[in-house]
């Protein structure tokens, strides 16, 4: 038997925290490590209490849905609220960050950030951490120690359901679509 790397282990629970996301355009999951050790987790999804969007769709503005809390912003908060310090630790993203929350990285004193999938990856954003010092590592996933096959198709539905609201399809049509895609996967998990 062989153990799978401390990367693609702490990447794998970011995968699996992604499968609690409540947004229905993309999910990701976000594992804060200090020495070797799970300190917080997150994902994307509403505020504690708040409606979420699996249940009333995004609520879009400039094409980003600002109902959603990222899953980086996540991980951070909950350390924030349980007074857990992050300086020095290690961050592992399903996806690489969106620049509010590389800002958010970098203060919170984060020196590694993880990422598994390529996403609108800004150049300010290496240029910031670069100037913070802090070290950022593409993570390939290992698919055959992690089966991602589920994750991969909800965010290629995802995209393709991005793209008709992009295109002007109509709300109803979207919902549609979404409550189509999201049945092929709540189906398999009651085999």
């Amino acid at each position: 038997m062989t153990r799978i790397s401390w990367n693609q282990y702490f990447m794998a629970q970011s995968h699996l925290l992604a499968l609690r996301s409540t947004c229905t355009r993309l999910a990701v999951g976000a594992t804060i490590v200090r020495d070797k050790r799970i300190i917080a987790g997150g994902y994307n999804g509403s505020i504690a209490g708040g409606v979420h969007c699996i249940d009333e769709g995004c609520y879009v503005i400039d094409n980003h849905c600002v109902r959603t809390i990222h899953a980086e912003m996540n991980a951070l908060l909950q350390c924030s609220k349980f007074g857990v310090p992050t300086s020095g630790a290690e961050i592992y993203v399903t996806h690489f960050p969106c620049l509010h929350c590389c800002k958010a990285i970098i203060q919170a004193g984060i020196k590694t950030v993880y990422y598994a999938m390529n996403y609108k990856n800004h150049p300010y954003a290496m240029e910031m951490f670069e100037q913070a010092g802090v070290r950022v590592e593409y993570v390939k996933v290992d698919e055959t120690a992690i089966n991602l096959n589920d994750t991969e198709k909800m965010n290629f539905i995802h995209t393709l359901i991005k793209r008709l609201e992009e295109s002007g399809v109509s709300e109803e049509e979207i919902n549609q679509w979404q409550n189509q895609s999201s049945g092929l996967f709540s189906k398999q998990g009651n085999h």
